[in-house]
């Protein structure tokens, strides 16, 4: 589903329980310097990266002072965030103006507050100009995480260069069966270099039928509740997007290719490093 760009406060856009991807929970919304923001989720443990600016994080009796760092767009610097456990009340401070993401995932236990800077990132790059796949990822709450998380996947990825496609080889996350696939419900947040640019995202359900194309822009938000989901951006622009991943039974990810496009493995560099970070 394609939830179309607004202006917004900090508000939930994928709320607890959604049904359609009811593991994975979404909120946005921009701040002004000194300006503060509180909230709880229960059943859910979250993380509060800032897309623009910079924020302290209150949570669970500590504060995490200055996270972030990018001033005019999330190209502009490496993201930084707060875990903030299930079901524990957080305050976010704007230190100068910002825009902020708070990702969750459904998850019972309470564990540990922390920050994540930006040399705690876990980062790989696959792909090849030549194959329109070139692309670099930002594990926020990544493999290097995975002991200190529950459920929650949260990462940031960059088309590299004029244009391409990401998320291919197609695949899939939909049904608990390993070893081949985990469930694993998932979010984006899209944005676009320059913003006027514009991309297609593909959701097709069935290994060769017909499914959906949503024409995403500056700001959409998208939901994967089923099927196979690669994406492009239009030639001569760059294409981001925040991506959230809340699992059914396990943290880490374990991606269905489509059996179609599984020749397409053997021709991508690097994408076997991708898929070893999804942890």
């Amino acid at each position: 589903m394609h939830i179309a760009p607004y202006d917004n406060e900090p508000r939930p856009i994928v709320v607890v329980t959604d049904p359609r991807v009811p593991l994975t929970y979404f909120s946005f919304g921009e701040l002004k310097a000194g300006e503060h923001f509180d909230y709880r989720v229960p059943g859910y443990e979250t993380c509060v990266v800032p897309a623009t600016g910079t924020v302290t994080v209150a949570t669970a009796g500590e504060s995490f002072a200055e996270i972030g760092n990018r001033g005019a767009d999330v190209w502009d610097g490496e993201p930084e965030g707060v875990y903030v456990p299930t079901d524990t009340p957080a305050r976010i401070t704007a230190l100068t103006d910002t825009e902020t993401f708070i990702a969750g995932a459904q998850y019972a236990e309470t564990l540990k507050p922390f920050a994540v800077r930006a040399a705690d990132l876990d980062l790989v790059q696959y792909g090849s100009d030549d194959t329109k796949t070139h692309r670099k990822i930002k594990h926020i709450l990544g493999a290097g995480h995975h002991d200190r998380v529950g459920r929650l996947l949260v990462s940031e990825l960059f088309t590299v260069g004029a244009g391409g496609w990401s998320g291919f080889p197609s695949h899939k996350h939909d049904t608990d069966r390993l070893p081949e696939e985990t469930r694993h419900d998932e979010c984006y947040n899209f944005r676009f270099k320059p913003d006027y640019g514009s991309g297609l995202q593909m959701l097709q359900r069935v290994d060769n039928e017909p499914g959906d194309a949503f024409h995403i822009v500056n700001g959409s938000t998208v939901l994967i509740d089923k099927g196979y989901h690669p994406c492009c951006v239009l030639p001569g622009y760059e294409m981001y997007y925040f991506t959230i991943l809340g699992g059914l039974s396990q943290r880490s990810l374990k991606q269905y290719f489509q059996p179609t496009h599984a020749e397409q493995l053997h021709t991508i560099p690097g994408i076997m490093d991708m898929v070893a970070k999804f942890k």
